[in-house]
């Protein structure tokens, strides 16, 4: 049953079961006051910001049906209409049904009145819940505090985990509703959320560890303050209310964790909120400065009004001219054409307008969003007249002087992003869906009347213009502005992302005719203006890149004027900041922008992402200018002027060759070279400098290469010097040159094949003579086929064998020697390869020990000089026991040599361990036991006593070889039991084995 009780309703909400939920019956009750619910209560228990199903159903079902609503009188009248019976009796059943809940108030009350002296005797009469509030009482919807509180609360505990940072936005969203409705609960609520957020136990935790806030959350607080810039901003907001947000704002403001507007706790800019300061003043110190936090801006917005009449009659009327005015000063009130301007601090200017939007005033927000762009448009050509004087008068001086320190894109107050969206909304909402609130001037009072020629809005506008071609225009002003780059990672990376959101949103407006030449207007006055535009023919080495807005222009621009999208896009794609020698520029100008910042190079935290859409830029204009071979030569002086990373040019070598090879045509042979000459630009920057992606860009640069042609390849191999190492241009350029893929992919014949192997024959004796280490092999291999470069080669070798190569080196090179069937020339390098070799007794398991027994093995096969000749170096590079005992073995079990030097055959008997040279290898190795031993014995620990006395009994084989041998090794164990006798276990051991 529903009852409205003067201004209460209550009533009974059913909510029928569903699958695992049975039929629930809610009770809720609402009061109201002149059209606004002001307090709710409901017993489903639901905990939100927001009124739950069962009060909105209620509300409905008042609104849709009001004659199913039983409607009373406020209960003080009835009461009232009742004689004395009646209201005991109505007391005592009430009590009596309620006895439980009201039977203590109802005797507390009853004492309290029969009391004279109470303080409820002294008030005449009793109050009402449901007669509605006094006239003059405040009046605003219900909210409930302490829920917002407890959901702000927890969405920043979660981190912006679980949607957290969606469900604040959408709080915002909704303050942002609210303030549309005239709801005074939307200040109240932001406040209620800026606490929260004040609260919140990161910010100090932060500050103490110098770590930044992240990314997402700094947006959060970027629009707590812009929402707070609106609040203070309200048109019709009194007085005393504004003092009270002034005085809550200075109050946070003040706090030592507050975060700051730039994001990054460093330098700032003047306030500028008001003009930009001129002359000396403008270069004063800024670590003198106080910080400027989230709400600086909101609280020097508080001494801005909207009394000024000029003002007042541009947001309040659509016919407000003045066609006898002369447009003849900087802050002309109208321009050429009578039409209304407004000169204010851009920034600034542009929050009013979002405050109107904000505040439910959409008209009054496109009027003033009119008169703004009409102002920069007419600035815009003034500054260009002025350029060109400039240029006439100072012909040789290079103008880099810009006026803006504080750009518009990437701004806290995001005025360009404020002008399109209040523009855009105008194109997409018929004039008459506008809200309709109370006029403007309602309470403002009325302006001093001047005199206007009556004309319509829209006569604000250029013949063919409208709506849309106003907010493109301005879209393309903001983001051609020369600005100085911004301190700190957070507002470096904010300028990025604002820049790409308004590309993004621009890119969704299909382009005419008309709106084509908007673009051509632009771009002119881009390419013209000088230091007012960031595509002037000069800019300070400290201005924000164009690479990304350039891009979009020259797409766009592509289609309809090729030329000056070309012009755009070669402008835009320098770089300053990386050049070594910037312009010095006109130091005398005062707003000259090197007066007030200092050199940050280091400090360009998004270089990174600028270089790489500097390349996008190059990459797109590489597309676009394939088959033209003008356009691709002046693409490829650009990059290779102005790009300075080799990872990015090397991109675009790839992306050049993609393009030029495509499967679907024939390959373009202007284009194939523009990315071979990328290439070999990579090759020399990358010559002397460490890069992980080296090998992978010569293999590509050797493919390119190939695509281009056989003198390509011929070309590469013939100044390797100064685009490869050694060791590239043998192992990866020349062998791949030399290999039957390519050869078979060129089609080449026999005369072609003979050209090209005699350079990669050249380069290999090169790469030979400079690094013997690295290239000998190579070049040899290289060389199989002719044997005048293959003896040079093997000579180089031979050269660098006693100073320059390794042991390892001249091992594999040898071990190559035998394979190739050159067994003596292999031999002559295994002894080279000794003599550097030092094994000592510890090193049994050295990888180098293959390598001396297969050089012992050769010598052995070779005959018994040869074995005789090398046994000496043996035994002066090994001093490994177990080595030199293995190779004395494999030196008895057969007969040295089938066939020897000049084919004479070997006797066929085995090598006598008496004399030379196995005499002397059976010495060293018993030595080299005998020294083992005591070097083992000398740091022994009992878990190896079993191994070493198997080491012993490897010895004694040893020993035993040699005629007195038994003799030899019974002394050497007598000895080891004087020596160590106090290791008595060990010696146990040792008599247990050996006696």
């Amino acid at each position: 049953m529903d009852v409205s009780l003067g201004f209460h309703l209550s009533g009974t909400v059913t909510e029928p079961a569903i699958q695992s939920e049975p039929e629930t019956v809610c009770n809720v009750a609402i009061s109201f006051d002149r059209c606004k619910i002001t307090s709710v209560t409901c017993s489903c228990g639901n905990k939100d910001i927001f009124y739950c199903a069962h009060v909105v159903a209620l509300s409905l079902y008042r609104i849709r049906k009001p004659d199913q609503v039983k409607l009373h009188l406020p209960i003080s009248e009835t009461l009232f209409q009742m004689n004395r019976d009646q209201l005991q009796k109505f007391v005592q059943y009430l009590i009596t049904v309620h006895h439980t809940e009201v039977l203590p108030t109802a005797q507390k009350l009853a004492d309290e009145i029969l009391s004279q002296n109470s303080e409820i005797n002294q008030v005449h009469g009793a109050p009402d819940p449901t007669a509605g509030a006094s006239i003059d009482d405040e009046n605003c919807w219900h909210l409930d505090e302490e829920q917002v509180q407890e959901q702000v609360k927890l969405f920043l505990s979660q981190g912006g985990y679980h949607g957290s940072g969606k469900q604040l936005n959408l709080l915002f969203a909704k303050v942002r509703e609210m303030l549309k409705m005239r709801d005074s609960n939307g200040a109240r609520m932001l406040t209620l959320i800026t606490e929260q957020f004040m609260a919140d136990p990161r910010l100090s935790l932060w500050r103490q560890q110098g770590t930044a806030m992240t990314d997402k959350y700094r947006q959060l607080w970027d629009e707590l303050g812009a929402l707070w810039m609106c609040i203070v901003l309200n048109p019709h907001c009194k007085l005393e209310q504004k003092a009270i947000w002034l005085k809550q704002l200075k109050k946070w403001n003040g706090v030592d964790v507050c975060p700051w507007e730039d994001g990054n706790h460093g330098s700032e800019l003047p306030n500028l909120t008001n003009a930009l300061p001129q002359g000396a003043n403008a270069s004063q110190d800024s670590s003198n400065r106080p910080h400027r936090t989230v709400f600086t801006r909101a609280i020097e917005a508080c001494d801005l009004h909207w009394q000024d009449s000029h003002l007042q009659h541009i947001i309040s009327s659509d016919l407000y001219t003045n066609y006898c005015y002369h447009d003849d000063t900087e802050n002309s009130l109208f321009d050429s054409h009578g039409w209304p301007l407004w000169h204010e601090h851009v920034p600034t200017a542009c929050a009013r307008v979002d405050a109107l939007r904000s505040h439910g005033y959409p008209r009054e927000a496109l009027r003033l969003a009119i008169a703004i762009v009409n102002t920069l448009r007419r600035q815009q050509q003034k500054q260009l007249e002025m350029f060109r004087t400039q240029k006439k008068e100072l012909p040789h001086k290079s103008i880099t002087s810009i006026t803006n320190l504080e750009g518009w894109v990437g701004h806290p107050l995001d005025p360009v992003g404020t002008l399109f969206s209040s523009l855009m909304e105008a194109c997409r909402t018929d004039d008459e869906s506008f809200p309709v609130f109370s006029d403007f001037t309602e309470n403002m009072g009325q302006c001093k009347s001047l005199e206007y020629q009556h004309l319509p809005a829209h006569k604000f506008l250029e013949e063919g213009e409208s709506y849309l071609t106003l907010a493109v225009e301005v879209a393309l002003i903001g983001l051609g502005q020369q600005r100085v780059m911004p301190d700190g990672l957070y507002t470096q990376e904010k300028v990025c992302r604002n820049e790409e959101q308004l590309i993004s949103k621009l890119q969704e407006v299909e382009l005419d005719d008309t709106l084509v030449k908007i673009f051509r207007k632009q771009a002119v006055f881009l390419l013209e203006a000088g230091p007012y535009s960031g595509l002037g023919e000069i800019i300070h080495r400290e201005s924000v890149p164009m690479h990304t807005f350039a891009k979009y222009l020259f797409t766009s621009l592509l289609p309809h004027d090729a030329e000056l999208a070309y012009k755009i896009a070669l402008r835009a794609m320098r770089l300053l900041v990386l050049e070594s020698a910037a312009p010095t520029g006109d130091l005398t100008r005062p707003h000259h922008i090197a007066s007030v910042v200092p050199n940050r190079y280091p400090r360009w935290f998004t270089l990174s992402h600028i270089e790489s859409q500097q390349c996008e830029l190059a990459s797109t204009m590489l597309t676009a200018a394939k088959g033209d071979v003008r356009r691709l030569e002046t693409v490829l002086e650009s990059i290779q002027k102005n790009i300075h990373s080799s990872s990015h040019i090397f991109k675009l070598a790839q992306d050049a060759f993609k393009i030029a090879t495509l499967m679907d045509s024939l390959p373009d042979i202007t284009l194939l070279k523009v990315s071979l000459e990328l290439g070999l630009q990579v090759m020399r920057m990358t010559l002397s400098t460490l890069n992980w992606r080296r090998r992978e860009m010569v293999r590509w640069l050797v493919t390119c290469a190939t695509e281009v042609g056989v003198y390509a390849l011929d070309s590469i191999m013939q100044s390797w010097f100064t685009l490869f190492t050694p060791t590239e241009a043998t192992s990866i350029v020349a062998t791949t040159v030399m290999s039957n893929s390519t050869i078979v992919r060129l089609h080449l014949d026999c005369h072609q094949q003979e050209k090209l192997a005699s350079s990669a024959r050249t380069l290999a004796l090169q790469c030979a003579m400079k690094d013997p280490q690295n290239c000998a092999l190579s070049a040899l291999t290289l060389c199989e086929k002719d044997h005048i470069a293959f003896e040079t080669a093997y000579q180089i070798v031979l050269d660098a064998a006693t100073t320059g190569m390794s042991y390892t080196q001249l091992f594999t090179i040898a071990r190559y020697m035998e394979h190739r069937g050159y067994p003596m020339r292999a031999y002559k390098l295994a002894t080279l390869a000794m003599t550097h070799l030092n094994l000592s007794y510890n090193q049994d398991t050295h990888p180098a020990i293959n390598d001396v027994l297969w050089a012992c093995a050769l010598s052995h096969s070779l005959g018994k000089n040869e074995l005789a000749a090398i046994i000496p170096l043996v035994v002066k590079s090994v001093k490994c026991a177990t080595v030199l005992s293995d190779i004395l073995r494999r030196c008895t079990l057969t007969t040295p040599g089938v066939v020897g030097l000049h084919g004479r055959r070997n006797s066929g008997k085995l090598m006598s361990l008496d004399k030379a040279p196995l005499r002397q290898l059976l010495d060293a190795t018993i030595g080299a036991y005998i020294n083992t031993t005591h070097s083992r014995l000398t740091h022994i620990s009992p878990r190896h006593y079993s191994e070493f006395i198997e080491f012993l009994s490897k010895a004694r084989e040893t020993f035993l070889m040699a005629h007195d041998g038994h003799i030899q090794f019974t002394q050497f164990i007598d000895n080891l039991k004087q020596i160590y006798k106090g290791k008595k276990k060990l010696m146990m051991l040792v008599r247990e084995r050996f006696g």
